[in-house]
């Protein structure tokens, strides 16, 4: 009996190797995620949100897997704009004057047209980009910034300020990155590939 006990505790011990042997590798806290010092509770954060810039190459990037990302981690993504210098603060009236208009985020063609207008080359006039951007408006309908109300640019203004002061409130110093239930900020560099940080995202909203 004490054999066949035995030999019962040996069988169940290599079940449960081999079971956490298939499992998915858990995210590492300060690898693939960091804890916020303090969870922000606010309306505008969603349960996931991307903290990006039109201004940002690795932005338009990530903006590729978005979809992708969202998919796999089962969950929608809202998107916050940051406003941390004079011109991430610039494209933050862009992407918002599209986004009060539309009243909701911008598509994913729609934003590829954006991150190309606003990311220019540096010597492009100013002229031609106000052109480009003026194009992009019309084309969807929309009207841009310069030709708001004074009550549309208030609100638009209201917009920025909150993004900036979240950007401010959650410490983001670079993007793009992913903010989990204004607790956890996804940590980009640590994945290699879009699905890591679907599963790290997926993770933390379970965490």
């Amino acid at each position: 009996m004490r054999f066949l006990n035995k030999c019962t505790l040996i069988a169940l011990s290599s079940i449960l190797l081999l079971s956490a042997c298939g499992d998915p590798a858990i995210p590492m806290e300060s690898k693939q995620y960091v804890t916020l010092p303090t969870q922000i509770v606010d309306k505008t954060l969603q349960p996931v949100t991307e903290v990006f810039s039109l201004t940002c190459s690795h932005c338009r990037n990530m903006e590729n897997f978005i979809e992708q990302i969202s998919k796999q981690a089962g969950a929608d993504i809202a998107k916050i704009h940051v406003a941390f210098n004079q011109p991430a603060r610039a494209a933050a009236t862009v992407y918002y004057a599209v986004e009060m208009q539309l009243n909701d985020k911008p598509g994913e063609a729609l934003m590829d047209e954006l991150f190309a207008a606003i990311q220019m080359a540096n010597d492009t006039p100013a002229a031609q980009r106000e052109s480009t951007l003026e194009k992009i408006f019309r084309s969807r309908d929309l009207i841009s910034p310069a030709q708001f109300s004074p009550q549309q640019n208030q609100q638009l203004m209201e917009k920025v300020a909150l993004a900036a002061r979240l950007s401010t409130q959650l410490g983001i110093n670079s993007v793009p990155t992913f903010i989990v239930k204004g607790r956890y900020q996804v940590l980009v560099a640590g994945h290699d590939d879009p699905q890591q940080i679907a599963d790290t995202i997926h993770y933390l909203l379970n965490k």
